[in-house]
């Protein structure tokens, strides 16, 4: 009779494994299954190519250079993006959340504006900027500038009082407190609010590179859709996901050298 391995055991070795295994396994079953899927022909390659041909048209599109300018394009679209609605949405929090006078001018305007939906504003953008570039870079910094703005004005206005009266006691002035006291503590929400602007700047560049685009990974999506090239269409998808993977990961390894003053706990 075949020994039945108890459910403690299985959950030992699990966590005996070290984490990028774990963290590898559910992608791995979800690629498995995808490609017996496909050689079975229960997915049609029409309805979704399988990784195999993914995979090689990747290549191809590596070989020949295509698919490395167009990360080229996009990445320089969202960097400018990023830099410009950090710079408004950090500056309007500071401003905001620093001041009750600022509070009550700033506020009120971006808690109205952030309720509209941005993608929505393309037709404003394409007739105030054009179809160039100028559209496309506006929409990313739109959406980074929200996020930004939400968590360091959330951040500065959850700085514990008792340490403002510390600092106070300390003989810290305004400005000293500021800098001492108010911009360390409202760090972390700083640091939460660039992860979900990057996040959102992705997503802004997919609506954004849909406006008239002659290049970048965007485009390479448009022109795949029209000959119903679904492995073109899943790579540039990938592509995606792995830049903006790649960059959470270094706002992660930023957030941690940041903010090691301030053990968290990081599960069992």
């Amino acid at each position: 009779m075949e020994a039945v391995v108890p459910a403690s055991v299985r959950r030992s070795w699990l966590r005996a494994a070290p984490r990028w295994v774990r963290r590898a396994v559910g992608p791995l079953l979800l690629l498995t299954l995808w490609q017996v899927l496909s050689a079975t022909g229960v997915l049609h390659p029409d309805v979704l190519a399988s990784p195999g041909t993914i995979a090689r048209a990747g290549a191809d599109l590596v070989a020949d250079g295509t698919l490395p300018a167009a990360m080229g394009v996009s990445l320089q679209r969202v960097v400018v993006g990023l830099l410009l609605g950090g710079v408004i949405g950090t500056a309007l929090a500071l401003a905001s959340g620093l001041s009750r006078l600022g509070e009550d001018l700033v506020d009120a305007t971006v808690q109205m504006l952030r309720t509209v939906p941005w993608v929505g504003l393309i037709p404003l953008f394409i007739i105030w900027l054009g179809i160039g570039e100028a559209p496309k870079v506006a929409l990313i910094a739109l959406g980074v500038a929200f996020h930004l703005y939400l968590n360091v004005y959330a951040g500065i206005r959850g700085v514990d009082a008792q340490l403002i009266e510390a600092g106070e006691s300390l003989g810290l002035g305004r400005w000293g407190l500021v800098r001492h006291v108010v911009l360390p503590g409202a760090l972390p929400g700083a640091m939460t609010g660039l992860r979900y602007s990057l996040a959102t700047a992705w997503l802004a560049l997919v609506f954004g590179e849909s406006i008239n685009a002659d290049a970048g990974i965007g485009f390479l999506m448009n022109q795949a859709r029209e000959f119903f090239r679904t492995d073109v269409i899943v790579v540039c998808l990938v592509v995606y996901a792995f830049l903006g993977l790649t960059a959470d990961v270094i706002v992660r390894i930023l957030e941690r050298l940041l903010l090691q003053w301030r053990p968290t706990f990081t599960g069992q």
